[in-house]
């Protein structure tokens, strides 16, 4: 049945295989199996999909209430037996940067939760049981989540004062195409969009670096290797050593945003609920 779950969710027998972490054979050998037990054709078969046949349709639906209630009560069970815990996944700027110097503030007013902090970059599998709630960095689109915003990214212009030479200044945005600018390879309309908002063609910037994170552009524009955009909330201990100096205060507003997150139908327990609050009034505090 989950494997039946499964391929009518994804259309697809190898998207369900790799899901449930089978072979495409499995799926379809025990597909073939359920659909032999209840002497109906389930699905129509396809060179590209698999498509539910109206049979299949009608027994998906409460095949599919069935696992979502499986799921909820295998959650709220979990939940229960941690009440006075959080397991907690987040990104790894922001974890160093802006919740590891406020983590004492959340244990001198929680003292009784137990917390475990892990860095993660990409998408959490809530349904493994090792991750309660996670911080995530993105358009606030996911499937199968809860998501509560919490901060945009404000990315300005910064560089290491020692990168600029006396013959190029930078006293204008422009005086930028002089340098390199350092990008994030997943992330490169962020310097297109910053020029473009400041009347510059970006045709005529050189490009320098490319890093596969916001936190590696700032590591290399602190050494000295080109200009990054970056939240200067996150970097200003570079900021306060003097490694990295704002250019220009004139921040790209992006739609990519930090936001808390968990697993939707769970039940949220003390410690979530706690931490929930607690981080949405830092940073209103902010």
């Amino acid at each position: 049945m989950k494997c039946f779950e499964s391929a009518a969710r994804h259309g697809s027998f190898n998207k369900a295989a790799k899901e449930l972490s089978v072979t495409p054979s499995a799926i379809s050998h025990q597909i073939k199996g359920l659909e032999g037990f209840l002497g109906v054709e389930l699905f129509r078969r396809t060179k590209r999909k698999v498509i539910l046949t109206d049979a299949g349709e009608a027994y998906l639906k409460p095949i599919k209430r069935i696992f979502e209630q499986l799921e909820s009560a295998t959650a709220e069970l979990k939940s229960s037996q941690r009440v006075g815990s959080l397991r907690l996944a987040v990104a790894p700027a922001f974890l160093t940067r802006w919740l590891m110097p406020r983590m004492e503030r959340f244990q001198s007013q929680y003292p009784d939760i137990e917390i475990e902090i892990s860095s993660s970059t990409g998408l959490i599998d809530f349904s493994a049981g090792d991750i309660d709630m996670a911080v995530y960095f993105g358009y606030g689109d996911w499937d199968d989540v809860e998501s509560h915003f919490l901060t945009p990214a404000k990315l300005s212009p910064v560089c290491n004062p020692k990168l600029i030479r006396a013959d190029k200044p930078i006293n204008t945005p422009e005086d930028m195409r002089f340098y390199p600018l350092l990008h994030v390879t997943k992330r490169k309309d962020e310097w297109h969009d910053w020029l473009k908002q400041n009347g510059l063609d970006p045709k005529v910037f050189r490009r320098g670096l490319m890093f596969s994170s916001g936190s590696l552009t700032a590591g290399a524009a602190a050494q000295g290797l080109g200009i990054s955009l970056s939240n200067v909330e996150l970097v200003m201990p570079e900021i306060e050593a003097g490694t990295l100096k704002v250019l220009f205060d004139q921040p790209l507003v992006t739609a990519r945003s930090f936001y808390l997150v968990y697993e939707k139908r769970r039940s949220v327990t003390p410690a979530m609920l706690a931490f929930k609050e607690w981080i949405i009034e830092e940073m209103v505090g902010n």
